[in-house]
């Protein structure tokens, strides 16, 4: 068994770029830089290391969610990889890219805090408790017997 699942987060290093495909399928593409942190062996200190992730994210929620997305903001992602390999100019490229399943906002366009004072979407409102339905009592067993060796 193998599990292909990734969270990252970190900010957009670009604005998002929506298009679609001949069928008419929404393609969003955008970058995240993720830091990663190193102990300089010369200083001792550590330092932040970037890397840079490419996204996709495709469907509707790639176009609506494009509206809300700018180069800076801040981003929780999950979603999984894929790898992809083609030929340009007689050279063989390839990359690894998050396909994105779910993204969270973590700051607005304006990097006030985003949706709410945390930063994130306000939370729905719970549902209305339904009443417990009547559970019957088991009768009363007796459970102890000496003669099962423990």
């Amino acid at each position: 068994m193998s599990i292909n699942r990734v969270n990252i987060t970190g900010n957009l290093t670009r604005d998002p770029e929506l298009r679609a495909t001949a069928g008419g399928t929404q393609v969003l593409s955008f970058g995240v830089a993720v830091n990663d942190r190193r102990r300089n062996a010369q200083t001792g200190e550590w330092e932040d290391y970037p890397n840079f992730v490419d996204c996709t994210m495709f469907g509707t929620r790639a176009e609506a969610v494009s509206r809300f997305l700018a180069k800076g903001n801040k981003v929780a992602i999950e979603g999984k990889l894929r790898y992809s390999s083609w030929e340009r100019d007689g050279q063989r490229r390839s990359k690894l890219e998050v396909i994105v399943d779910e993204i969270e906002f973590m700051s607005s366009r304006g990097g006030q805090g985003g949706y709410g004072q945390g930063g994130y979407a306000p939370a729905a409102p719970a549902p209305a408790a339904r009443p417990a339905a009547p559970v019957a009592t088991p009768p009363a067993v007796d459970v102890y017997d000496e003669d099962i060796p423990f």
